[in-house]
């Protein structure tokens, strides 16, 4: 399998002591490429930085996720354009809402998405998006920029069926991560995957958070790495109901083609 990472948080500090021996792991499970998320005024730049140490292996997002929304002044924006002109940075985001946490007041949150879609109108790279418990505020914002916007995928859908269907009759993409694994949470999304177009779909860890649930054996540290994105597939391609070789080369085209990378 040749498997790509569309979301992997590689600038947390946890992985410092050994991101070398992290990147390795992945390429020897068959993690081909991966998309470092960039997420704040801090480790977007960071991101690009990994991506151009490791050309062909990694890519970076720019942006500015909800709860650091606060920070997102003329400066910051002036900032996240500057990070778009290079090449590395095939995305605009982390972006968006989040009313579950609400580590930043909503007005906050609004004007730092909107300012980001406002980036995205302008380049025409693709979206990464970060939506929770906000749905109707997210669907709002992003019909304000319908027709000026580039592909733009939900990351770490956590939805419920109506939320899905929204996303796909918007012609949305949909990332799945390890939350499928948790039977806690995540439980219907062993159905609601079934719906997902295979031209739609994408696979993703967000290491380090939300290690597989199902995983054996389980890492003493509690760390999500890359390495274990041939998880995620096989759990996807079982819930699917299809060979776990379909869903590694749909998932991968799909990311192939979405990002735009060689």
């Amino acid at each position: 399998m040749q498997l790509i990472d569309i979301g992997a948080n590689l600038t947390h500090d946890s992985f410092d002591h050994d991101r070398d021996a992290v990147l390795q792991r992945a390429r020897d499970a068959g993690v081909a490429r991966m998309v470092v998320t960039g997420a704040s005024r801090e480790h977007s730049p960071k991101a690009l930085e990994l991506a151009r140490a490791h050309p062909g292996l990694l890519y970076a997002t720019a942006g500015v996720h909800p709860h650091h929304a606060l920070e997102y002044t003329d400066e910051c924006d002036a900032e996240m354009r500057a990070l778009h002109a290079h090449p590395e940075v095939v995305a605009v985001g982390e972006c968006g809402l989040d009313y579950f946490r609400d580590f930043s007041p909503r007005p906050a949150q609004r004007k730092a998405f909107e300012r980001q879609l406002q980036i995205a109108a302008e380049n025409g790279k693709p979206l990464f998006l970060h939506q929770r418990d906000a749905h109707a505020d997210f669907v709002a914002m992003m019909r304000n920029f319908d027709g000026r916007l580039g592909p733009a995928v939900v990351h770490c859908f956590t939805g419920t069926r109506e939320e899905l269907f929204d996303c796909l009759d918007h012609n949305w993409h949909i990332g799945i991560t390890g939350w499928l694994c948790d039977e806690r949470r995540g439980a219907h999304l062993r159905e609601l995957v079934r719906h997902i177009p295979a031209d739609r779909l994408m696979i993703e860890t967000d290491a380090p958070y939300l290690l597989p649930r199902t995983l054996r054996p389980m890492p003493k540290d509690r760390r999500n790495e890359p390495a274990f994105l041939p998880h995620i597939a096989e759990e996807l391609a079982r819930d699917r109901g299809e060979d776990v070789a379909v869903t590694a080369a749909a998932t991968t085209a799909t990311a192939r083609a979405f990002f735009r990378l060689p």
